[in-house]
């Protein structure tokens, strides 16, 4: 049986976690950057097929450059947060089967010959990664701002040319100001969205 986390652990990382939109003027460091990705690379993906790939705009150059490809409400988050995840999906990922699910590598032939399965696999998975990215993120201590509104094929000429990586969402790090952050929104109760058969 798996051990249950506590009740501080999931507060961290769900009842408390909150998106941030506005960032404290303190650094985040490559190596915690890192141990993010060393935590997120551990989620499941359907054959571990494992299409996120990332870039990590952290240098003050970096952001404000990516700034200038965000929606307007948008900028400040991307220049003042320690560093922002380009989360993408790599749609050839199926060229690394072989060398991550070894005990089928002709998984790779289901994706490969299929383009809408291949596109489809690509986006969910890469979608799921991107969450797992940010509870890492929350479990090793820094605050997440995840964000849309962007010009995705800008992003793409800048950041994943010449390959065939599709940005999927930006995810601003760092720590967050309590300033400002909006009340607490509402979720659903379980009888609203939920059915168990």
């Amino acid at each position: 049986m798996t051990d249950i986390l506590d009740d501080k652990a999931l507060d961290v990382i769900f009842r408390e976690a909150r998106t941030q939109n506005k960032w404290l003027d303190r650094p985040v460091t490559a190596e915690q950057l890192k141990r993010v990705y060393d935590l997120a690379k551990w989620g499941a993906t359907s054959a571990n097929c494992f299409p996120m790939r990332l870039v990590f705009a952290h240098s003050r150059a970096e952001r404000d450059r990516l700034a200038t490809m965000v929606m307007p409400g948008n900028v400040e988050k991307v220049k003042t947060a320690g560093a922002v995840a380009i989360i993408g999906h790599d749609l050839k990922f199926f060229d690394k089967i072989p060398q991550l699910f070894p005990h089928a590598p002709e998984a790779r032939e289901w994706f490969s010959g299929n383009e809408p399965l291949a596109l489809t696999t690509a986006f969910r998975n890469g979608s799921l990664q991107g969450a797992y990215l940010m509870l890492a993120a929350r479990a090793a201590g820094l605050d997440c701002g995840p964000m849309s509104g962007f010009d995705n094929a800008a992003v793409d000429a800048a950041y994943f040319a010449g390959t065939d990586v599709k940005s999927n969402f930006l995810c601003a790090l760092g720590y967050g100001d309590p300033e400002g952050l909006f009340p607490r929104s509402p979720r659903p109760d379980f009888d609203e969205v939920c059915r168990i058969l």
